[in-house]
């Protein structure tokens, strides 16, 4: 089995989730956005970055790249498919998961660890989590401040920005997201999405590994989606 990661122009945090996916045992590939056949691969990520420099809006130039004919289709296929950061704004720009990222409440980049607390273990990034777990992982965005679209409300929040001890508050909310929302997930779970960045924080030089348990989660679901096994819980 192997991972396809999406490479955008602008795209800068590729080799990271390659790295961070080899180490925890998960073959992965870069492939270009390009690219028109990925029948090859068991699932996707599409990493962080500017893709297409963000101009016209996060997301929705590289939502027409012909490389996202085939992330819908391995989505509708049961696929894992994980947007990270700027991945997660494409997903959204895309309709694969439902809502939009916006300006940071202070229309200020962010760049420091957070606190995210699991909500759901029913996805393909959270499954190997428990509901309540706290995680910190770094934030690293512009752009993350989450709205829920009321025309589609379809999609299931997973993890949540906390403080320390898990208390969901406006205080814990670093870009003003609607309801604390760090990261969702659509309603079979397959396809998801969170702003912070888990391929950042899988050892303890980088001053956390609490991203392990949700990248693990996304291998787990990779290798029963290639045995052919749902791959969402």
């Amino acid at each position: 089995m192997t991972v396809a990661v999406t490479v955008f122009p602008g795209s800068n945090c590729e080799q990271d989730v390659v790295f961070a996916l080899n180490d925890l045992g998960v073959e992965a590939e870069l492939v270009w956005h390009r690219e028109k056949d990925l029948s090859g691969f068991s699932g996707v990520v599409l990493p962080g970055g500017f893709a297409h420099g963000d101009y016209l809006r996060t997301g929705a130039i590289a939502r027409f790249s012909p490389v996202m004919a085939e992330v819908r289709r391995l989505a509708g296929d049961g696929a894992p498919v994980l947007g990270i950061c700027n991945g997660f704004q494409i997903l959204t720009e895309a309709g694969l998961l439902p809502g939009v990222l916006l300006a940071n409440r202070d229309l200020r980049f962010i760049c420091r660890p957070v606190h995210i607390r699991v909500e759901s273990t029913t996805s393909i990034l959270t499954r190997s989590a428990r509901v309540g777990d706290v995680l910190e992982i770094p934030l690293n965005s512009y752009e993350g401040n989450y709205t829920m679209d009321p025309a589609n409300p379809s999609g299931r929040v997973v993890l949540t920005y906390s403080d320390a001890n898990g208390t969901v508050s406006e205080a814990a909310n670093p870009n003003g997201s609607a309801d604390n929302v760090a990261g969702i997930a659509d309603r079979a779970g397959n396809v998801a999405g969170l702003m912070p960045h888990p391929e950042r924080a899988i050892e303890t030089l980088l001053g956390s590994t609490d991203g392990r348990v949700l990248l693990e989660s996304f291998g787990a679901s990779v290798w029963e989606f290639a045995a052919g096994k749902p791959a969402h819980v």
